[in-house]
């Protein structure tokens, strides 16, 4: 173990790298009798694998019986310090490979990352058969802002809607979305859905979408975070959506002036621009129908070179909400009420598939119903099928 923990010290670190060392020694050193008890077998000659090796000895080796209730917390603080080396570490890699490198990385940690699920998010905002958050229905409105509730039916919304960036904390924003989704379409119809996205079309969007605040409320702390989710969404070949937890990190493994939630321009000149100069960002188009999935939405793929362990995905919403053990309730549950355009849109997709019969079909009104008084679609349809088929 003693020359595990030595072992930076031989390698050529980057002055970040160097300072995740001396956080990780930091937090070494109310746990060393812990960790000099591990027998370690692997010795990376890197940094990233050195990071990797110390987290998964700290979540797996380390005796958690004999470790003392004080030691809990440094021990989740050097977990942390760890996590982040080896997202700093495979960011600043992302900021030198090519196209084909970024590519298999991505399919790589696919599981870890949850890929497809985050894929079928993208693919289904893709596809809405509308741009315009006025004219989507709530659910889709929350699925483009990122705000996963109960009214997500698992069996037509089979994603987290909060991959890449969560909004629920920005109160403010979601009420003047729900107040003015309008004024929310103004601000991204300055970003072009086809083509080049240059520093006008962004400085136009920030111009509206900060007066819409403004309007608000003349102190109102403008939330980048919440515009970054808008303008990915919109272009995920173009942007990122960062978070509160996340800007720190990427700013650091980017190798960028530290941005925080109101940093406006430099997301653009050093975040935006900085994955602009990337080779694979530049690469042309590519042929094979999984890699151009994976480069039309390249940018917003960043996210898979954070550090990931298989909680993340099992973490997800989506899976949560799927895999919840269903409970006896004593009186009537708080059933989850839909509009009736929601429940419409929500039969309508589940109609789409091909094993509807039409017994079910002409049964829309009926089943509409159900959805909106608070039924999940397959329930409504299951019931449907149980009476009449």
């Amino acid at each position: 173990m003693r020359k595990l923990l030595t072992s930076p010290n031989a390698m050529s670190l980057s002055t970040t790298e160097q300072i995740i060392y001396q956080n990780a020694l930091s937090f070494v050193a109310d746990l060393s009798l812990n960790l000099m008890a591990v027998k370690v077998d692997n010795h990376p000659d890197n940094f990233l694998d050195w990071c990797r090796e110390l987290h998964r000895i700290c979540l797996h080796e380390i005796n958690q019986e004999l470790l003392e209730p004080e030691q809990q917390k440094p021990l989740k603080k050097l977990q942390e310090t760890l996590s982040n080396g080896v997202s700093a570490c495979q960011l600043k890699m992302a900021r030198v490979i090519p196209w084909p490198i970024f590519a298999s990385f991505v399919q790589e940690h696919s599981v870890l990352q949850a890929l497809p699920e985050r894929l079928k998010l993208l693919d289904y905002i893709a596809n809405l058969p509308s741009k315009k958050l006025s004219e989507m229905i709530d659910e889709d409105k929350l699925v483009f802002t990122g705000k996963h509730t109960a009214q997500h039916d698992i069996s037509v919304y089979d994603f987290d809607v909060e991959w890449f960036a969560g909004t629920r904390g920005a109160k403010t924003f979601h009420q003047l979305l729900t107040s003015h989704p309008e004024k929310f379409d103004l601000a991204l119809e300055s970003i072009p859905l086809e083509g080049e996205v240059t520093l006008a079309h962004y400085q136009s969007f920030v111009e509206a979408y900060k007066a819409i605040f403004s309007a608000h409320a003349s102190d109102v702390k403008v939330p980048l975070s919440a515009a970054t989710r808008l303008l990915a969404m919109r272009r995920p070949d173009q942007f990122i959506a960062l978070t509160s937890a996340k800007i720190d990190i990427l700013s650091q493994g980017l190798g960028l002036v530290k941005l925080n939630n109101q940093s406006f321009d430099d997301y653009w000149h050093e975040m935006i621009e900085s994955i602009r100069n990337t080779q694979w960002w530049r690469s042309e188009m590519p042929e094979d129908d999984v890699e151009l999935q994976l480069w039309k939405n390249r940018a917003i793929l960043i996210d898979l070179f954070l550090f990931a362990d298989k909680s993340l995905a099992e973490n997800s919403n989506y899976i949560r909400m799927r895999d919840k053990p269903k409970k006896i309730k004593i009186g009537v549950a708080k059933a989850v009420k839909r509009s009736k355009a929601s429940a419409e849109a929500i039969v309508d997709k589940a109609f789409e598939a091909d094993d509807i019969p039409d017994f079910i079909l002409n049964m829309r009104s009926t089943i509409v119903n159900s959805v909106k008084d608070g039924k999940t679609v397959d329930q409504a349809i299951t019931l449907m099928r149980n009476i009449f088929g």
